[in-house]
């Protein structure tokens, strides 16, 4: 991958059938094929995260529809902490028999097996993709009366003073993070981040009292500031214009080869009986794209963006290779 090509990119272009068919029937430590499943048991559906979050929200959801689906109850659980990892580590240590599956984002469960110091005890060969359901991109603001009134501007200016400009990040290795890492990368322009630990709205207050000039999230964390004119968006980091901010150009659109999404999902512990694994696909699928379920994700500003189990797994590998390369870029600052 060319370094100043590099991206987060989601498509739903040449879909394969990955991973999921032609493999054989899988089975687990108890030699069953899973034909019965799913009995009586329920489903417990892990939250890496918080209650009240967008994956809490999003996967709170999905649970009653793949209840429907599946014919069993799915319970959803908060696992929160370390960025995720207590959650992954509780999803990957379950066995693969389909009663435990969990809620995956990106860049978190991406990035937390490739950073050594962070101890994670899975890897990406842990999870069992089963689908992905939102594409939320990252987004580069200003104030509203900012001297930078487009892309180009915060750029050229970022460049001609290196590390003079800050811009908002929720933390270390996060998606906001890795986004400015890949604009350096790709354009030149070194702004230097400032991390709020608390989140997107420690970030948001920072930036709304003038503390740090330019703002980094999600396009879902500025629909309202937008509506509310207290921020002007430069660009989104994606290869196709957000629905929520349709006059915003995408970078690429500006000339910057830069793409940087979060990509929220549902996977289960690798090694799923394919019986198994089909039912919790089909389930999945059916809720994500239920209309309803669509409508309330497009109510808190979410793009729904289905992926089947080999184009979330494909994407996930493309997601890896991508941070790998960045990963020194985001881990220099806490040497």
């Amino acid at each position: 991958m060319s370094r100043n090509h590099i991206r987060v990119a989601v498509t739903v272009a040449a879909v394969t059938s990955l991973a999921l068919a032609g493999c054989g029937q899988r089975t687990t430590e108890g030699g069953s094929a899973g034909g019965d499943f799913p009995g009586n048991k329920p489903i417990e559906l892990i939250v890496a995260f918080a209650p009240g979050g967008a994956v809490d929200t999003a996967a709170r959801l999905v649970a009653p529809q793949i209840e429907e689906a599946i014919g069993t109850n799915v319970e959803v659980v908060n696992r929160p902490g370390a960025g995720g990892q207590i959650g992954y580590t509780e999803l990957t240590s379950a066995k693969a028999d389909g009663y435990t599956i969990g809620a995956t984002g990106s860049p978190s469960v991406v990035v937390s097996p490739l950073d050594p110091a962070r101890g994670a005890q899975y890897t990406r060969a842990s999870f069992e993709p089963l689908g992905m359901q939102v594409v939320d991109p990252a987004v580069i603001g200003v104030a509203p009366d900012s001297p930078y009134t487009d892309l180009a501007s915060l750029i050229d200016a970022a460049k001609a003073a290196p590390g003079s400009i800050t811009a908002t990040t929720t933390g270390i290795q996060t998606g906001e993070h890795f986004a400015l890492a890949q604009i350096k990368e790709v354009t030149g322009a070194d702004l230097a981040p400032v991390h709020f630990s608390e989140g997107q709205s420690q970030a948001v207050a920072a930036f709304l009292g003038n503390h740090v000039p330019v703002y980094v999230g999600s396009a879902s964390d500025v629909i309202d500031l937008v509506k509310q004119n207290k921020i002007r968006v430069l660009g989104v980091m994606d290869s196709q214009r957000s629905q929520f901010l349709p006059d915003t150009p995408t970078f690429q659109e500006s000339g910057y080869d830069v793409i940087s999404t979060t990509a929220r999902g549902y996977s289960a512990p690798a090694g799923l009986p394919e019986p198994v694994a089909e039912k919790l696909q089909s389930a999945l699928k059916a809720a994500i794209e239920n209309s309803d379920v669509q409508a309330k994700m497009t109510d808190l500003g979410l793009e729904t963006r289905y992926l089947d189990a080999g184009q979330y797994e494909q994407l996930w590998t493309e997601q890896e290779t991508t941070y790998k390369e960045l990963m020194p870029a985001v881990t220099q600052e806490k040497n």
